[in-house]
């Protein structure tokens, strides 16, 4: 099997950016992308372990069961946040280290949201 290489993603990194916004959308949101199967999966192990029929849930109830989830279950958050830095290179992991509370903000508000288009939009 190939490995999976990090998607480029086109028209998203501008010029004038936030260094912390040109990491997220050269670093986080590539690799985010790359792995959005291994974290559906992830998220569907997760329901059926814990027994949550999100099919049961009205789209709004849905939203909210999502976002929960990944704001309040700290075990969930930090498997999803090792799926994610595990496919940082070292300077990127030297960048993380020093904006490690605003990359884990990003990276959980990027995945509620691929989340919640996959699983509640269908996109």
């Amino acid at each position: 099997m190939k490995p999976k290489e990090r998607p480029v993603l086109e028209n998203i990194v501008k010029d004038d950016t936030l260094e912390i916004e040109s990491f997220q959308n050269k670093t986080l949101r590539p690799i985010i992308k790359m792995q959005h199967e291994i974290l559906i999966a992830c998220f569907n192990n997760y329901l059926e372990e814990k027994k949550i029929k999100l099919l049961d849930l009205s789209v709004s109830q849905k939203l909210n069961k999502i976002k929960s989830i990944l704001i309040k279950d700290n075990s969930f958050k930090k498997l999803i946040f090792g799926v994610i830095i595990a496919h940082f290179s070292l300077s990127e992991l030297s960048f993380y280290f020093k904006n490690k509370r605003e990359v884990h903000r990003r990276i959980t508000n990027i995945t509620i949201q691929r989340l919640q288009d996959t699983l509640i939009h269908k996109k």
